[in-house]
């Protein structure tokens, strides 16, 4: 590993430990597990509850390349959690598109301005479209989980 990718997981780790301290201070006394976190979003961190979580595993993720200096396994990990995290999320916003039960107003969520529009009476169109965007995440993780797993097990 070079010192700039040393560098960039340490501090990768760093600001996801961080951001765990940041989740238990937002969800134990602020009551905000379901805060939306806008920032976050790149980690895979949508809401505070996810932060507690998240920010543990990226951090664990962390040192665990770190002491075996592996870059293309911190690259692999970061694949192979977006292509999980991708397909639960596909499944959720498919689910809350035929749900009764709102959990965020449509307005809240990015995106809600472009794509107005009732879809099928109180269905809001921001939902498939968070459905789709997820799918499209997959299929990219899909392809950077098979060829980073390709490197990572060539490089022994």
């Amino acid at each position: 590993m070079t010192d700039t990718q040393v560098f960039f997981i340490a501090v990768f780790g760093l600001i996801n430990f961080l951001i765990s301290i940041k989740g238990v201070i937002q969800c134990s006394k602020k009551g905000n597990s379901y805060g939306i976190t806008w920032g976050l979003f790149p980690l895979g961190i949508f809401v505070w509850g996810d932060a507690v979580i998240f920010g543990i595993f990226w951090s664990i993720a962390s040192f665990a390349c770190l002491v075996l200096r592996d870059w293309l396994l911190f690259l692999l990990i970061f694949s192979v959690f977006w292509l999980v995290r991708s397909i639960g999320e596909t499944i959720y916003w498919f689910n809350q598109q035929f749900s009764n039960t709102q959990r965020y107003p449509p307005e809240q969520l990015f995106g809600h301005k472009i794509f107005k529009g009732k879809v099928i009476e109180e269905h809001d169109a921001i939902w498939f479209i968070n459905q789709i965007v997820m799918q499209c995440i997959t299929v990219a993780t899909v392809i950077t989980t098979i060829y980073l797993t390709h490197l990572w097990l060539t490089s022994f």
